[in-house]
């Protein structure tokens, strides 16, 4: 149930079971944000440089964003020594709920020794929230949330990026213990490290991609189960984030601002976009689809 080109895939994406989108938007304040060590390209040159007022003046306004469109945000606040937590999509994998379960989350397994301390903080959050918490325990190898592992809206399909922080092993044993089907794209670029830096699933048929972070099967198996495959431009992408845009309803696109290119092509496919600043946190790596967990 691994797919690794468009060859191996033997289904239809409306032949999947159907799940409701999540609702509900984790927020992780950032009053210890700043940059102070280098595990991406494009933290290079910016220790030290992040303006703090300003910075939570943009999250603030990012979390104003998913209040005003109908969103539940929750607020996890940070914790001194973790400057990367305010990116709190890496740390958890939220699972759809099957009947008769309890939701269920999978814990990161962060692979920069600065970040793994994370994780506990999310592991308590979501069992204050009634999860079921799992752990990687069997195997080896490194694992990033939905920094790398995406759900297909409105599918039980999971894909899976690897390559710079999620060892692709990983997918195997999650395949097997979660009963799903998982698509997995090799990422080789640098400035693309994690696959929602280069990836943004719109609705059940729709993506916005950098094309220039896949190889030839990536690409292969993005077009055979996407109809519509936007493709935002290489320096919009590598220098806004363009592709860490999220659309959390299948209506509004919240983006980076300046993605002129990006935002005329989702106004041409009938999305809305909604622009906002997260200038300081993209001299950390991260933007908008970064900086929230949506869970169930």
């Amino acid at each position: 149930m691994i797919y690794k080109s468009a060859s191996d895939i033997d289904f239809s994406v409306s032949d999947l079971p159907a799940v409701a989108g999540p609702r509900r938007v984790l927020m992780t304040a950032p009053t210890h944000f700043q940059v102070e060590y280098v595990i991406n390209p494009h933290m290079a040159g910016h220790i030290g440089s992040v303006d703090t007022a300003v910075a939570h003046d943009q999250w603030a306004t990012l979390k104003s964003t998913y209040d005003g469109i109908g969103l539940e945000t929750h607020v996890l606040q940070g914790a001194e020594g973790l400057p990367d937590m305010v990116f709190c999509a890496n740390q958890t994998l939220p699972v759809p709920p099957a009947s008769g379960l309890p939701p269920r989350v999978i814990l990161s397994r962060m692979q920069s020794r600065h970040r793994k301390p994370e994780v506990p903080a999310f592991q308590q959050f979501f069992g204050s929230q009634g999860y079921d918490v799992h752990t990687l325990q069997e195997g080896k190898g490194s694992f990033e949330g939905m920094g790398d592992a995406i759900w297909h809206p409105g599918r039980l399909l999971l894909w899976g990026g690897f390559g710079f922080r999620t060892d692709p092993e990983v997918y195997i044993r999650l395949s097997g213990a979660l009963e799903l089907r998982i698509v997995r794209l090799l990422l080789d670029d640098p400035d693309f490290y994690h696959l929602d830096t280069c990836f943004s699933v719109l609705d059940e048929e729709t993506v916005l991609i950098y094309p220039g972070a896949f190889g030839e099967d990536g690409r292969g198996m993005i077009r055979k189960l996407f109809p519509r495959v936007l493709e935002a431009p290489e320096d919009e992408s590598r220098k806004l984030f363009a592709c860490n845009a999220h659309c959390p309803d299948q209506k509004h696109v919240i983006i980076q601002q300046g993605c002129q290119r990006t935002v005329a092509l989702l106004l041409e496919a009938g999305f809305e976009p909604i622009e906002v600043d997260t200038s300081e946190f993209l001299k950390a790596g991260g933007s908008v689809f970064c900086m929230k967990q949506m869970f169930w």
